[in-house]
């Protein structure tokens, strides 16, 4: 089969990269960085040198595959005071579905996120949101959007607060169910999906372990040598205070505040619980422990 990836080879594009050519696939690989060339021609894919900013270079990467992988890259920093994360995410977006309509890629195979589903509440989990609904517009097109949930690197935020304050603290945790992913796991369910038959339309959710915030706490203050460590839950206020004192854009904390607090509330992963998926992945919260405990050592 001959395949498009965009993203890139990072957290989860080169593991996919990997799989897809050990399945035997055609891979070409989109990337906005030249010197990343070499690193994609030595995984045995081709590499497309250009800007998901510009539909034409898209679209001519496109034209021929069998299916392509889209994804929103993390190209924006939360700490920007100028940056409109939504209207940077949603021209993405926009170029993205254009691309595909005029290339006539027939299966796409979409990174989404777990709250996807929800167009009011879900705070900067709206912004997937908002790409699956212009992706719907592809009438004619095959698409599978996956839905990871939290991913395990998001923890390595809280190794500067356990430093200062002996803590991990944001307005969800205690015994809140942390809901956990690791991007090795969520590569080897794309693949595992792009070897199924095509569906018109399919959510797939993606989870590699869950438990409470607290055990989760518990097993990285084991391997940190804090076998004390607690995850405390804030209120909204308090995280939100926290995050713009830490020089966050005030806009996207707000966001952040709002996606922590619909976990809090249930009301974010209440789809994902009732379509769980009956088999997690791989890397559990001791496997990604070691790392955590070798970055808050460095």
């Amino acid at each position: 089969m001959k395949i498009v990836l965009t993203g890139s080879i990072g957290h989860i594009g080169l593991p996919l990269s990997q799989l897809l050519i050990q399945q035997g696939h055609a891979l070409t690989i989109i990337t906005s960085k030249e010197d990343r060339t070499t690193a994609i021609r030595a995984l045995g894919a081709i590499p497309a040198v250009g800007s998901i900013e510009d539909v034409d270079f898209l679209t001519s990467t496109f034209a021929g595959a069998d299916l392509v992988y889209t994804m929103i890259p993390p190209f924006v920093s939360y700490f920007d005071p100028n940056v409109d994360l939504f209207a940077e995410c949603q021209k993405v977006a926009e170029n993205l579905t254009q691309a595909i309509k005029k290339s006539g890629v027939k299966r796409v195979i979409h990174l989404s996120s777990i709250g996807a589903h929800l167009e009011h509440g879900s705070g900067l989990i709206k912004l997937h949101y908002n790409v699956e609904q212009a992706l719907e517009t592809l009438a004619d097109v095959d698409i599978t959007f996956m839905r990871p949930v939290g991913f395990y690197y998001n923890l390595y935020a809280y190794i500067g607060l356990i430093k200062q304050q002996g803590v991990i603290a944001a307005n969800t945790g205690g015994d809140d169910i942390a809901t956990l992913v690791a991007p090795s796991d969520i590569a080897a369910a794309i693949a595992d999906e792009v070897s199924m038959p095509a569906v018109h339309r399919k959510v797939r959710y993606v989870v590699s372990d869950e438990m409470t915030c607290n055990e989760v706490a518990g097993i990285l203050g084991e391997a940190i040598g804090k076998p004390d460590l607690q995850w405390v839950t804030l209120t909204n206020e308090q995280y939100l205070q926290g995050l713009i004192g830490a020089g966050m854009q005030p806009a996207i904390a707000e966001g952040m505040v709002e996606m922590y607090a619909s976990v809090h509330e249930g009301m974010l992963t209440a789809d994902y619980f009732k379509n769980r998926p009956a088999k997690f992945g791989k890397v559990k919260v001791t496997d990604f422990a070691k790392d955590f405990a070798a970055a808050f050592k460095a």
